[in-house]
């Protein structure tokens, strides 16, 4: 585990090198040029992120599930029903990705790369996966899976849109998470039955093959 100095080193740089991710992606290019805005060498660049890019905006969607997490905590969920906590988990998990648009257009060019393909769905799976763990949702079973799948679908559809939405408080991307929502609560009760019986599937078969028959 990092000591604390390392992580407000690595949380200064990341400031630092966003403004340049707007121009240079997330690249080794953007990291330098923030590090030389904090007089910091190359050395100490390299301590903080050993992994480069990849590291770095790991870090840049992990604080953004934390800016998520205290925003929805300061909501009373309990008064809320299921649907409208998922719903306010996404729009706020957006809202704190506002100040950073082009870098967060510029990490979809990077998840795009095969080699970053593994990494995306890891940070995607964290960020649904902490909306329904605020919302509530303590399941275990196949529903685990089931709810998060499509929830990763709602945000993923919700997120390129927002990202060429020019409306007047982005009201047509809540518009837009609305429908999207709206979808998925139809299509929820089927897949989770689907899903249910793929994963009972090899206890099926197993019983099938060592069972005898006509017993």
């Amino acid at each position: 585990m990092l000591a604390d100095p390392q992580i407000q080193i690595r949380q200064r740089l990341l400031q630092a090198i966003l403004p340049h991710v707007a121009f240079d992606g997330w690249s080794g290019r953007a990291m330098r040029a923030g590090a030389e805005d904090l007089a910091m060498s190359p050395q100490d660049l390299a301590l903080a992120f050993p992994d480069g890019p990849s590291e770095l905006i790991s870090l840049f969607s992990a604080q953004a599930d934390t800016a998520m997490l205290a925003a929805l905590e300061a909501q009373d969920l309990a008064a809320m029903k299921i649907r409208e906590r998922i719903t306010l988990g996404v729009r706020v998990r957006l809202e704190a990705l506002t100040p950073n648009k082009e870098s967060v257009r510029r990490g979809l060019a990077f998840f795009a790369l095969p080699q970053h393909g593994a990494l995306g769905l890891e940070c995607l799976y964290r960020t649904v996966s902490a909306i329904w763990y605020a919302a509530g949702d303590r399941s275990s079973d196949y529903n685990f899976y089931s709810k998060r799948l499509l929830l990763a679908g709602v945000y993923s559809s919700t997120l390129v849109y927002w990202l060429d939405d020019k409306s007047q408080d982005q009201q047509a991307t809540w518009a837009f998470l609305d429908r999207r929502i709206d979808n998925a609560l139809r299509l929820g009760g089927g897949l989770g039955k689907r899903l249910g019986g793929l994963l009972d599937l090899p206890d099926r078969l197993f019983k099938r093959r060592c069972v005898p028959q006509g017993r």
